[in-house]
């Protein structure tokens, strides 16, 4: 497993992150051996939220992982709340919330500190300098190590950016969703600040799912990608979703592609070994399908 700086933060993370949001669909015995194999495998980055499971994603992960704490970066989200009668939740990033809430995050995660604390989401209309300041409070404090946000809002991203001393951005960038690549990720890199990467494999569909629209990408221009890329792979003895990965991997902003993980199977493809980068490759890739812009929140 190789490793990059998040940012100019100085913390160090696995190319491949484990997107934990799923796990608690698998079998407790089951997802006590992925989770102990992806670290054996050299997987130290570790993607939870309060949101998951109504934070019961954050007890499972807490529990999996309080026998190796020393060994990973554990990272999680806030900012929205659940409604008491768990019908839904709303969106809450005052400094209040976000201050109670990572007491709840650190008890449900059985640890004294959190290496990344992201806001999960955000508006251009939200308190930013507010949530800012909680944000920095909670560094003093030390129950949080860096903060960052999860956004695909340029504008949003900019202020964060501008006011504040976030060290990573969590967005959603894939061969067939280049968007960030019109500007956001050589201002993020510009800046020093980390890129993780979800949705890389776009909802499977990079993965051998059944071609359909996505974006504004037909059907038709998808399943002639996905055959494209299968071909490649065949010819390099790899899998397309290694192929797929290679490409975000291949932008010097993104520090980790956060894979979503419930079964063994998935483990083992995502640490599988990726070969070499190999640029010619990457370039057809991108000559494939037309670039995106972000067409609000600009």
């Amino acid at each position: 497993m190789d490793y990059r700086s998040v940012g100019k933060s100085g913390l160090r993370v696995s190319e491949i992150g484990f997107g934990c949001m799923s796990l608690t669909k698998t079998p407790d015995v089951e997802a006590t051996a992925i989770v102990h194999t992806a670290v054996d495998a050299g997987i130290n980055y570790f993607d939870t939220a309060d949101l998951y499971d109504k934070g019961a994603n954050e007890e499972l992960i807490g529990k999996l992982l309080k026998p190796v704490r020393s060994k990973i970066v554990l990272a999680t989200k806030v900012g929205n709340q659940w409604k008491e009668d768990g019908s839904g939740w709303n969106w809450n990033p005052t400094k209040n919330y976000i201050l109670k809430a990572v007491d709840e995050s650190l008890r449900r995660l059985q640890t004294d500190y959190i290496d990344l604390y992201q806001l999960h989401g955000g508006t251009i209309e939200d308190p930013i300098d507010e949530t800012i300041e909680a944000f920095e409070q909670l560094v003093q404090q030390g129950k949080i190590r860096h903060y960052g946000i999860s956004s695909i809002r340029p504008n949003v991203i900019r202020a964060y950016v501008d006011k504040s001393n976030i060290i990573s951005v969590m967005l959603q960038y894939s061969v067939l969703d280049r968007r960030p690549e019109e500007t956001i990720l050589d201002l993020l890199q510009t800046n020093g600040v980390g890129v993780m990467v979800r949705g890389a494999l776009a909802q499977g569909l990079l993965a051998g799912k059944p071609a359909k629209d996505y974006l504004s990408h037909s059907a038709s221009m998808l399943k002639s990608v996905a055959g494209h890329l299968q071909a490649q792979a065949n010819a390099l003895a790899t899998t397309p979703s290694t192929l797929a990965t290679q490409y975000v991997l291949g932008h010097p902003a993104v520090s980790s592609v956060v894979t979503g993980i419930r079964t063994m199977e998935q483990l083992q493809e995502a640490i599988a070994p990726q070969p070499p980068p190999d640029t010619a490759l990457l370039n057809r890739l991108q000559s494939l399908i037309p670039a995106k812009r972000y067409e609000e929140h600009r």
